[in-house]
């Protein structure tokens, strides 16, 4: 597959790259030597091709957003799409201060309000130094339907008609409540985080072909399930940032071993599966240094023999319905 693929985000005008940058690990880098590498992994990513690059204010409590804001400022602003998202507000706790790495302390607090997704449009395009945000997605509003459809979503609904920004969504680490914001609102992306993946399907059956058919894009978030399909696949893997089971790890080691036979990374195959699926727009694994930037865009791109995709049909560890990718 080709990770540089523009692809389009919905109806909208804007074109992703099949492959994007999650900026949710970056948030945890600190001091200057982090804030540095962080800088550079974005850079490094920019260079190589990547055009989309996804953040948020609860990443590091404001930290990704400056970091990504230190990276792209340095590149003409229509050539990459930018995403972030609302649903969070950060509160300063007045407890000392900081530089670029360590800004002041936060509390996060969940607010979907009209005042609370303006305010944090507003304090994200500080955070960043960038004049707008292409996407702004509503952020894991798993307990806050009600606001999140009557409050959040209207008013990134106007924010959109007035040009402020260029597409809106949700982003969750379920697929239930995206179905129920596919038919209730007008959205044109959703960011599935783990749920679409060689190990997870469970966004196959009815998310995704809601999606295709109101032309929602999905962006798919965790490709490696938070680090088990990245992993050696030992017993202290992590699969939804907890130590993975028992069956999900030997499922796991039954793939990798379907791709071994293959010769191929299962870092490739845990980047295209997802990849595949038309109502899919880009994938955004998140990387910390350089070096992992640049293994993604080689596995994403990794010749995959079309005998692998077909054997892990057969052996039932990916569904059947499963689009698989072309070669």
């Amino acid at each position: 597959m080709d990770p540089l693929e523009p692809r389009r985000i919905g109806a909208t005008d804007l074109h992703v790259t099949s492959l994007g940058l999650g900026g949710a690990p970056l948030g945890g880098l600190s001091d200057s030597e982090g804030a540095r590498g962080a800088v550079d992994t974005v850079k490094h990513g920019y260079d190589l091709g990547i055009r989309f690059f996804d953040t948020a204010p609860l990443y590091g409590r404001g930290k990704s957003e400056r970091f990504y804001g230190d990276a792209l400022r340095d590149y003409d602003r229509d050539s990459f799409v930018l995403s972030s998202k609302v649903g969070r507000v950060l509160n300063p706790n007045g407890e000392g201060g900081g530089d670029r790495a360590e800004p002041p302390p936060y509390d996060v607090a969940f607010d979907f309000s009209r005042d609370g997704v303006l305010r944090s449009i507003e304090e994200s395009l500080e955070r960043l130094g960038l004049d707008r945000l292409d996407v702004a997605l509503i952020h894991d509003p798993d307990d806050h339907w009600r606001q999140a459809i009557g409050e959040a979503y209207p008013t990134l609904a106007e924010l959109k008609s007035q040009g402020v920004v260029g597409a809106i969504g949700a982003g969750m680490n379920q697929w239930e409540m995206l179905a129920r914001f596919a038919v209730e609102g007008d959205f044109d992306c959703f960011l599935l985080a783990g749920r679409y993946t060689l190990l997870d399907h469970s966004g196959l059956m009815a998310l995704l072909p809601l999606c295709e058919a109101k032309r929602i894009s999905v962006v798919l978030g965790g490709p490696y399930n938070s680090g088990v399909l990245a992993s050696d696949l030992g017993p202290d893997t992590t699969y939804f940032y907890q130590q993975t089971p028992p069956d999900v790890l030997e499922r796991a080691q039954r793939i990798k071993a379907v791709c071994d036979r293959h010769d191929t990374p299962l870092k490739a195959a845990a980047l295209q599966f997802g990849m595949a699926h038309p109502a899919v727009a880009a994938t955004i694994p998140g990387p910390r240094t350089p070096a992992e930037v640049e293994e993604n865009v080689g596995m994403a791109g990794f010749d995959i023999p079309q005998d692998l995709w077909a054997e892990l049909k057969a052996e039932g560890l990916i569904p059947e319905r499963a689009p698989i990718p072309s070669g």
